[in-house]
């Protein structure tokens, strides 16, 4: 698993695109499962499934079943964690080393603990996309606040450039 560099991965969403760069040095194991089943088109046709609109601000995505419950398969041990600005894309989970395939986009800064594997950073334009998915709110299914996305969320395919 290369553990040095950077590569940057495109999200095509239905809002428009995001750029996703990541540093191999602190999650190498993320980051090849995440170039893995982009390649494998797993994340393609997919929808977020979560989103959050108190306390933290985050867009869950990754899980082609749209439930939350789902995943590759197979799960790894977390890789470096950090802090949640704005910008920051890391690994969902449910639990110490259940890492799979779902992870979050950070739109705006959430106080969470350095539990979870930080994947990389979006650029400012890609925060504004997903700001713009996130302004109409969710559902509330969860909570007030934390449900599914009202608007459209979806990703139509991941590229890595």
């Amino acid at each position: 698993v290369p553990s040095q560099g950077e590569v940057t991965f495109t999200l095509d969403m239905a809002a428009g695109p995001v750029t996703i760069t990541m540093d191999r040095a602190g999650a190498p194991c993320a980051i090849n499962s995440f170039a893995s089943l982009a390649e494998q088109g797993f994340y393609d046709n997919t929808q977020c499934h979560r989103l959050t609109t108190e306390g933290i601000f985050v867009l869950q995505c990754g899980d082609p079943s749209g439930t939350g419950r789902g995943g590759p398969g197979y799960s790894f041990a977390d890789e470096e964690g950090g802090d949640y600005a704005a910008g920051t894309v890391a690994m969902a989970n449910a639990g110490p080393d259940t890492n799979g395939s779902q992870f979050f986009l950070v739109y705006d800064d959430s106080p969470l603990p350095p539990d979870y594997t930080v994947l990389g950073h979006m650029d400012d334009a890609s925060i504004e996309v997903v700001k713009q998915i996130a302004a109409p709110g969710s559902d509330n299914a969860n909570g007030p606040g934390d449900g599914q996305p009202i608007s459209d969320a979806t990703i139509t395919a991941v590229t890595q450039e």
